[in-house]
């Protein structure tokens, strides 16, 4: 019976970190019921103890690489090198939300639970060796997602941007499975090296409408996931009415998520289409680039500007994936930590003016907090630099590295194109700044003060500071994390 036991646990093994973020999120649900209403930030608390057991596993497991469970899973460097990006964005929003919570008045439990099934649910496409795995974590991602946005019931912004969201999010979701039952039916198999082996087969007809319709629709379907143009309606919206804590959480890891399966499914398993899949990408990415910079410059809330900031982001990572190869597909894992990073700081300062009746999601609540508050607005500096892509941030290092590929790989009008969208960018983020800086407060308040977005606005700051000044540690861990799926 021990030898039995042992040997399932054996076989559980590559999921233990997944295990792990379960229980914890399950436990949390039934811890809830026993926390007194004013004591919530414990549950939170306890929700990061299990993203670092989780984070320690995951480590732990880097030396034991393979395919596990008939091949729906996949553990091997580039799963952990995600996995670990994931970790941080959710337990910087978990550190940003506690004190937030309480204000909106809305800390309960399952809140850290829906984020920790969410981070499961990346970390199961992040892993997916097979599209019904990939769909399975992506739908459990996107049904936790839901609910947050959703999660404020009494704001009518709050219900409309999950209503918004369910309704996108299941149509995309219906055109991905239709793409993928088109791959099914051509290859007759749903796992990711199966239809990689049958592309790259003497026999296979690479210019089958049929293939290529699939190959559009999975564009289309992740293309939504990531806000990439013409699928990014939903952004300003869902961004602007979900609770804060909630935008900065889904705008870093939902889109590190969709681009570890696109990194997965376009560098790896339609690999023998890149010159089709690349064309299409780059046209993107130039669609995505412009409506984000050139519409962000209209906005005169926070959110919705960092919501079209967000979308450029999206913009600039497709660069790299049009570019392919291990420089583009290394500068791509490279770029979406920085943006989760940077993008998390951002909004964690816009949590910080939440407070006595200050909103914070008006530009122009940022009046003059150079001269009220030097160290949020030194902050907020520092995010808005790193955003734009000025030295010594991370932001700049992302953005040369993703420009340099693109540049490789024969795409210099790609990336030129990106450097032009890029100086664009500055007039709204130096905008923000100027604010801040150059004009009086409209009035005196105070802000936010709690341990939690202290040690969440440290750990990012010192993140966006370290990469920039040497980010090979960083690029040198994507580039040894794509041996195998290149």
């Amino acid at each position: 019976m021990a030898t039995s036991l042992q040997e399932f646990l054996g076989q559980l093994l590559p999921l233990y970190p997944e295990l792990v973020i379960i229980t914890i999120a399950l436990t949390v649900l039934l811890l809830d019921f026993f926390v007194d209403r004013k004591s919530k930030a414990i549950l939170g608390w306890y929700s990061l103890i299990g993203i670092v057991i989780a984070a320690a596993m995951s480590v732990k497991l880097m030396g034991t690489a393979g395919s596990f469970f008939g091949g729906t899973f996949l553990l091997d460097p580039f799963s952990t090198y995600f996995k670990l990006a994931f970790y941080v964005a959710c337990g910087l929003g978990i550190l940003i939300s506690m004190k937030y919570l309480d204000i909106e008045d809305i800390h309960r439990g399952e809140y850290y639970a829906l984020m920790l099934f969410a981070t499961c649910g990346m970390m199961l496409m992040a892993s997916a060796g097979d599209l019904i795995t990939l769909y399975l974590g992506l739908e459990l991602m996107a049904l936790s997602i839901y609910v947050l946005a959703g999660f404020m019931r009494s704001n009518s912004r709050s219900n409309e941007a999950g209503i918004k969201y369910l309704l996108l999010g299941a149509f995309s979701s219906g055109i991905m499975l239709y793409g993928m039952s088109l791959l099914y039916g051509i290859s007759g198999t749903t796992n990711l090296n199966g239809i990689l082996s049958f592309l790259s087969g003497a026999g296979a007809d690479l210019g089958n409408p049929v293939l290529f319709l699939a190959m559009v629709m999975l564009v289309v379907s992740f293309g939504f996931k990531v806000a990439a143009v013409p699928f990014h309606m939903w952004v300003p919206d869902v961004y602007e009415g979900a609770p804060t804590s909630v935008t900065a959480f889904m705008s870093a890891g939902p889109k590190v998520a969709g681009f570890a399966v696109l990194l997965r499914v376009f560098t790896h398993m339609l690999q023998p289409l890149h010159a089709d899949t690349s064309i299409i990408l780059a046209g993107i990415a130039v669609l995505t680039m412009g409506v984000g910079n050139i519409l962000a410059i209209a906005q005169t809330n926070i959110k919705r500007m960092l919501a079209y900031s967000s979308i450029a982001h999206a913009g600039y990572a497709l660069v790299g994936l049009a570019a392919g190869g291990a420089d583009g597909a290394a500068s791509v894992m490279l770029y979406v930590l920085i943006y989760a990073v940077m993008n998390m700081g951002a909004f964690g300062v816009v949590i910080m003016l939440r407070q006595s009746g200050v909103r914070g999601e008006e530009i122009a609540d940022f009046a003059g907090l150079g001269k009220t508050n030097k160290t949020a607005a030194f902050l907020m500096l520092i995010f808005l630099f790193s955003l734009t892509g000025i030295p010594p941030m991370a932001g700049f290092v992302g953005k040369f590295y993703i420009f340099k590929s693109a540049v490789q790989a024969g795409m210099l009008w790609l990336a030129v194109v990106g450097v032009l969208f890029s100086a664009i960018s500055a007039y709204f983020y130096l905008r923000v700044i100027m604010l801040m800086y150059m004009y009086e407060p409209k009035e005196e308040f105070s802000l936010v003060q709690s341990p939690s977005l202290a040690l969440a606005l440290a750990i990012s700051v010192t993140a966006v500071i370290v990469i920039g000044v040497y980010p090979s540690r960083v690029l040198d861990f994507a580039r040894a994390s794509l041996i195998g799926i290149l």
